[in-house]
């Protein structure tokens, strides 16, 4: 989501970057092909052509005209205003404090309601939370079935009444059930339509009224655009959402719905759906996709990520072995497996600032090439792992033979642990001195 209209406003602002002065004619120029870039990227008219005023309002007063730096005050105005019309900051789920927490999920058929509902299920689990998926959704064929398959996979318990009885009663049975087992979240999967009618509509405001949920939750496919946009307004009518999921932006989406949404219906956008897995729901950050949207990077989510994947106790007992030169070839092995958790490699480098995404657009990781360092240092001894020099010639064959490579492989992945080995006692050293001399706290390894 984003690429195109990323790159074009980035192409926008460039000329502007660079200029000692700017007249009221350049912002001009360049607010032209900013408001083109929001309109072809299907963002809401109105939305646009209030954020080119305000844009230009702020531009053309004395925090531009009287800066040192004025085509970096443009663009900064340009971020500020693309966070405000998503948001300012995240908006969090509102949980009872006294009782079971109710997410009523809602949106039309196939804009992935369901998986949205397992996602964040597994979300909360890892948070701590006790969930229970509710199956409401007793019209579409094999609907129940689909979030007991779902369920099943994140090992969270299903409740289920089979379709002949009403979502009302289903709701209202979850409530007692979910009291019964010490559930303290109840996320209720409603029934979708492949269009807006009175019917679904009247049934979904019943299901609200038996369980009076904490949030209402829309499921909208970003790579609707602006259909999206007039869904979520009529369900607002309906229901007065709480918020929005946006499914499936990791597709073909030009990011219309997801800078227009806010602005329309006066509702937040609280996660982002950025992968088929289960783990792949992420909070929605304004500030932080502004950045990434101007080529800014997004090193936040990058520590976000970082701190999911890597677990604690493990990075402390590395860093000690790192400052005391003990770094083997179990602790590589293991950081690899923990980056992996990360997600696609690819998606990590797009955030770093200043990456550029037509250099990083096709890149992938081959995961086979992963695959045969896990296998590499899995096929050698206890002993070798942690004394690497040991392996000579016979045990590199050895090796090879074992994890189903060729020597040359294993002689590659051991220089690369070398590489590494001389660059931490480097930075350990650096470290001694900058405590010597007084600079303790100042001076960190940078994989700490």
């Amino acid at each position: 989501m984003f690429e195109n209209l990323s790159d074009k406003l980035q192409n926008a602002l460039k000329s502007l970057r660079g200029k000692g002065k700017l007249s009221e004619k350049d912002i001009d120029v360049a607010m032209r092909e900013v408001k083109l870039s929001l309109l072809e990227a299907d963002v809401n008219f109105k939305v646009v052509k209030s954020f080119i005023g305000k844009v230009k309002e702020r531009a053309v007063g004395h925090e531009v005209m009287e800066s040192l730096t004025p085509g970096q005050q443009v663009v900064k105005i340009v971020h500020d205003e693309l966070k405000s019309i998503m948001g300012e900051q995240e908006s969090k789920l509102e949980f009872n404090t006294n009782g079971i927490t109710y997410i009523m999920m809602c949106g039309l058929q196939g804009a992935g309601k369901t998986t949205a509902s397992g996602k964040l299920a597994t979300k909360l689990k890892k948070e701590g939370k006790r969930p229970l998926l509710v199956a409401c959704d007793i019209y579409r064929p094999a609907a129940i079935k689909q979030l007991q398959v779902v369920g099943e996979s994140i090992d969270v318990p299903v409740f289920t009444l089979g379709d002949k009885i009403s979502p009302v009663t289903i709701a209202k049975e979850a409530s007692q059930h979910a009291n019964k087992f010490n559930n303290d979240v109840v996320i209720i999967d409603t029934a979708g339509r492949l269009h807006v009618d009175e019917e679904l509509m009247k049934e979904l405001v019943d299901v609200k009224a038996e369980i009076n949920p904490n949030e209402i939750l829309m499921v909208l496919d970003a790579m609707t655009g602006q259909d999206a946009v007039k869904v979520a307004q009529t369900f607002n009518e309906y229901l007065d959402i709480t918020g929005v999921i946006l499914s499936k932006v990791d597709g073909d989406a030009r990011g219309g719905a997801a800078l227009s949404i806010k602005s329309v219906v006066d509702k937040p956008i609280k996660f982002v759906s950025v992968g088929e897995k289960m783990d792949q729901l992420e909070i929605f950050h304004p500030d932080r996709m502004a950045s990434r949207i101007l080529g800014m990077g997004d090193i936040l989510s990058i520590i976000d990520k970082a701190q999911a994947a890597f677990d604690e106790k493990q990075a402390m007992e590395l860093q000690k072995k790192i400052k005391n030169q003990e770094f083997d070839l179990d602790d590589f092995l293991t950081q690899l497996q923990q980056m992996k958790n990360m997600g696609p490699l690819e998606d990590i480098l797009a955030m770093i600032p200043g990456a550029n995404s037509k250099q990083l657009k096709g890149l992938t990781v081959d995961e086979k090439e992963l695959k045969h360092v896990e296998a590499i240092i899995q096929s050698m001894t206890k002993k070798e792992r942690a004394m690497p020099s040991l392996i000579n010639g016979s045990r590199r064959k050895r090796i090879a033979a074992g994890s189903g490579t060729s020597v040359q492989q294993v002689n590659k992945i051991l220089k690369q642990f070398g590489d590494m080995k001389k660059m931490m006692k480097q930075f350990s050293s650096m470290e001694k001195v900058m405590k010597k001399r007084g600079g303790a706290g100042k001076f960190k390894l940078p994989f700490m």
